[in-house]
């Protein structure tokens, strides 16, 4: 087996297997708040442990940062993000949207992303190694079948994903070039860009594991991902606690549309 397929069937079979577990506990889970505000369970925090434990074992070379317990960036050239539950609150409230996030950084930039969502059976994943030097399989997939972009233009018909803090976009934009979305996971609201479903999606405070994965995917499947931020996101510094950065980000379906939307969603930084 290669790298990249022992790679991703890692990835696959980890996942699945959490998932399997958390769908039993999906809607029948007590929820704490943490300081930030946002949700976290038992649940988030026993995926977070199985996960960690996985990769320890198969790839003990490799580092990890996760949501839940590891926020600091390791030295080490290959680095796990890990997001357990991404949509936590639309899983403690039996909404079935929500999924398992994991993305392979070298030196400091995702090359590799998989998110699962376990209520629907849908599996993405993707490569894209940028200037990394790395080479290997290439492409965007949702279980298994190739996906892109969609090419259309924006219209009444096509789909723009909000985030929650991002509402002050339809308040200053009406009516807004698009029907609007919110969906209330991150990653699969830019994952719909991904897969074709929408043309583009805003995420206002997004944490580094929200978007580890989806930024391989997006990109592998033809997306452009604009940050909102004035620094780039990647490569992350070794010993940098990524627990409080957030991270707003613009996504499309292709680069001739940031000039289009930027305008209309920029205000998502001062109002975040």
């Amino acid at each position: 087996m290669d790298f990249w397929t022992e790679i991703l069937s890692f990835a696959e079979e980890t996942t699945h297997r959490v998932g399997a577990q958390l769908l039993i506990d999906f809607g029948h889970t007590q929820e704490t708040q943490k300081a930030d505000g946002t949700l976290v369970t038992q649940s988030d925090r026993w995926a977070d442990q199985e996960i960690r434990e996985a990769i320890a074992q198969a790839f003990p070379e490799h580092g990890v940062l996760s949501e839940e317990v590891e926020h600091i960036f390791p030295d080490t050239d290959w680095c796990w993000i890990i997001d357990p539950i991404d949509g936590t609150t639309n899983f403690t409230r039996g909404i079935p949207l929500w999924g398992i996030s994991l993305g392979l950084l070298y030196r400091g930039t995702p090359v590799f992303g998989h998110v699962y969502i376990p209520p629907l059976n849908h599996s993405f994943h993707g490569f894209w190694y940028g200037d990394s030097g790395l080479t290997g399989p290439t492409g965007a997939f949702l279980n298994h079948q190739p996906i892109h972009t969609r090419p259309d233009d924006p219209s009444g018909s096509q789909f723009f994903n909000l985030c929650a803090r991002s509402l002050d976009v339809l308040r200053r934009n009406d009516p807004f070039p698009c029907k609007v979305r919110m969906l209330g996971v991150a990653s699969y609201n830019l994952l719909t860009i991904a897969s074709g479903a929408a043309l583009g999606g805003v995420e206002a405070t997004p944490k580094i594991w929200d978007i580890a994965a989806v930024w391989v995917i997006v990109q592998a499947a033809g997306g452009t991902w604009h940050s909102l931020e004035p620094e780039p996101i990647f490569p992350l510094q070794v010993g940098k606690d990524y627990s409080q950065q957030p991270y707003s980000t613009l996504v499309v379906s292709r680069a001739e549309l940031v000039p289009f939307f930027l305008p209309l969603v920029q205000s998502v930084v001062s109002s975040a």
